[in-house]
């Protein structure tokens, strides 16, 4: 039997821009029998997390319960919910904005946070980019084309070893150099050491050639540590990070971008598979809200399982328009090789970052060759 469904009218609890609430949209594995009372179980659990009988506040059960939007049936046992949930729960704060979104149902093994429509007056708060796109084709001259990357590894490099790559990598017309996002304070590449060393072989590298290459460390630790870390990038010339905002927790991935607005940041996506929170909202769309100017997934056909599909709608949300939010930059990875530059530019366009790293490194003595390879591919591609 069919769902006949629940929808309210326009400007009711299903739009987001409606007295100051936000509509998260979930998937939830269930029977048609159970769904409505699953749903508003769910509007409770993420708005008062208590029976609602049991309050008498009228503000509370006015504006701060969270209400039941619509119900749709999508296949014999998975259903969409949208629930509308009060803005000001969320204090403008990403951590906060999660949970309300999904901090307790994430415990639910049947309910997966699928999208959100937030208020205009909230993203202005939250900001996304500072940069953006335009930002870091303008750091690197790349105006119009596809912008390149490549990453330092192994893991377990010291310093010199790292730097050596770096300026190889650079001498090879290479726009951005990340670290491995497991490359953090090691007691063999400490980030003190790491930093000025790799910094000042791109310096010299970029000097030689005449190119823009730019360095993205790995931050990590506290937000103590990030603040530390960021203090010696600044003063090794460098102006932009690698995060993963999973990892270092969203509230300080947060503080990151508005503490260093002139700061490039690029998230990493680890951990990111771990909240059944779909990948075109987290990496796509609430990366990019609380400030990544470029963001990070595992591209299709690599070492990960993402369906075109997947890879085409975080793309899509990284850079569509957003209530005047500047895009960020999708970067498909893992597992990539020059041989697919084509195929990837065509499938993303040129508004994108192609991030090899393994594949290049790979070359070994002809690093320098096989980078400068990439880079011309890309151009050459990028203006067809």
């Amino acid at each position: 039997m069919r769902y006949a469904g629940l929808r309210l009218s326009p400007g009711g609890a299903g739009s987001a821009k409606s007295e100051g609430r936000l509509t998260a949209v979930y998937r939830i594995r269930c029977d048609a029998a159970s769904i409505a009372a699953r749903a508003e179980a769910l509007a409770v659990e993420q708005s008062v997390e208590m029976p609602v009988a049991a309050i008498d506040d009228c503000f509370v059960l006015d504006d701060i319960v969270g209400q039941v939007a619509a119900i749709s049936q999508i296949d014999d046992d998975l259903f969409e919910v949208r629930i509308a949930l009060a803005a000001a729960t969320t204090g403008d704060e990403a951590g906060q904005l999660l949970n309300m979104l999904f901090g307790n149902s994430s415990l639910q093994d049947d309910i997966t946070l699928h999208d959100v429509d937030l208020p205009e007056s909230m993203i202005a708060a939250f900001g996304g980019p500072r940069g953006g796109l335009a930002g870091l084709r303008q750091r690197v001259g790349a105006i119009g084309r596809a912008l390149t990357c490549s990453a330092l590894k192994p893991q377990g490099l010291r310093p010199e070893a790292l730097a050596d790559l770096a300026g190889r990598l650079a001498r090879g017309g290479i726009d951005f150099i990340k670290d491995d996002h497991g490359i953090a304070n090691q007691h063999y590449s400490p980030f003190a050491a790491r930093v000025p060393a790799v910094a000042a072989a791109i310096a010299v590298a970029n000097a030689a050639t005449g190119g823009r290459t730019r360095y993205l460390p790995s931050v990590s630790g506290t937000l103590d540590d990030l603040r530390a870390q960021v203090a010696i990038a600044r003063a090794s010339g460098v102006d932009g990070l690698l995060v993963a905002p999973m990892i270092v927790g969203l509230p300080a991935f947060q503080a990151l971008s508005r503490e260093n607005p002139d700061m490039a940041l690029m998230a990493h996506p680890a951990m990111g598979g771990a909240a059944r929170i779909a990948p075109p909202l987290l990496l796509g769309k609430l990366f990019r809200l609380f400030g990544a100017d470029a963001v990070v997934f595992p591209n299709y056909g690599g070492r990960f399982g993402y369906a075109p599909a997947t890879c085409r709608a975080i793309a899509t949300n990284a850079r569509a328009a957003w209530s005047g939010t500047a895009p960020s930059v999708p970067v498909p990875a893992g597992g990539m090789t020059i041989e697919r530059v084509p195929e990837m530019l065509d499938f993303y366009g040129s508004d994108v970052m192609l991030l090899i790293g393994g594949s290049l490194l790979a070359a070994r003595e002809k690093l320098t060759d096989e980078t400068a390879a990439f880079a011309a591919l890309v151009r050459q591609h990028s203006f067809r």
